[in-house]
């Protein structure tokens, strides 16, 4: 009797010490955790943005559809968090219209954001002459009526991964997907038209 109150003294104090020591991460965890950042794109330029192939050839294999564009966006990343600070490593950039790349990607530089802080990236595309993309028939004739009606949607992604450090805690490295869909205002000559107003306020979707 006495040796089965004593393991059941032993086995409630075992409990009782997981059960401190459970709450203090779990409070450790509540107060240090990591807000995902926040993303929003404050000015769109739009130099370029033209179909640079044809169908026409009389050869017999026709020329490929291509679209010609030199596209700079201003991104704003906000960590709302005033506890960890966040760590931005690998950064690939593309844009696309209607599903399909329209310039090459470019890499962006690795970014430490303090608590609390805001950080601007100006991801470019096209180069200073802008590269053929090949495309489809239909995203060309797309084109041509979106810039008809001086409205194009364009969408940019950011891949790459973060981390999350908080004094001497960090998180592993993990995937970073963002999503802006920008809807601009441009000319049916979209050559050279420069900085262009945003019709929409750019929603953009992040995942880290």
């Amino acid at each position: 009797m006495h040796r089965s109150r004593r393991r059941a003294r032993v086995l409630a104090t075992a409990l009782l010490a997981a059960l401190l020591a459970g709450a203090a991460l779990l409070a450790v965890y509540l107060t240090y955790r990591p807000a995902k950042p926040q993303v929003s794109v404050s000015r769109a330029a739009v130099y370029q943005l033209e179909s640079a192939g044809n169908s026409s050839s009389s050869s017999s294999e026709a020329a490929p559809y291509e679209i010609a564009a030199r596209v700079q966006f201003t991104l704003l990343l906000h960590n709302p968090s005033d506890r960890a600070a966040v760590l931005y490593d690998g950064l690939l950039a593309y844009v696309t219209y209607r599903g399909e790349p329209v310039a090459p990607p470019a890499e962006l530089p690795a970014v430490v954001q303090e608590r609390g802080a805001d950080v601007a990236l100006t991801p470019s595309f096209g180069g200073a002459e802008a590269e053929p993309v090949p495309v489809s028939e239909i995203t060309v004739r797309a084109l041509a009526g979106d810039c008809a009606a001086r409205r194009v949607l364009l969408r940019l992604v950011i891949l790459g991964r973060v981390r999350y450090r908080s004094g001497l805690f960090r998180t592993g490295w993990r995937d970073l997907f963002v999503r802006c869909d920008v809807t601009t205002g441009v000319g049916v000559d979209a050559a050279g038209a420069g900085g262009v107003p945003l019709i929409e306020y750019p929603q953009c979707f992040v995942d880290a």
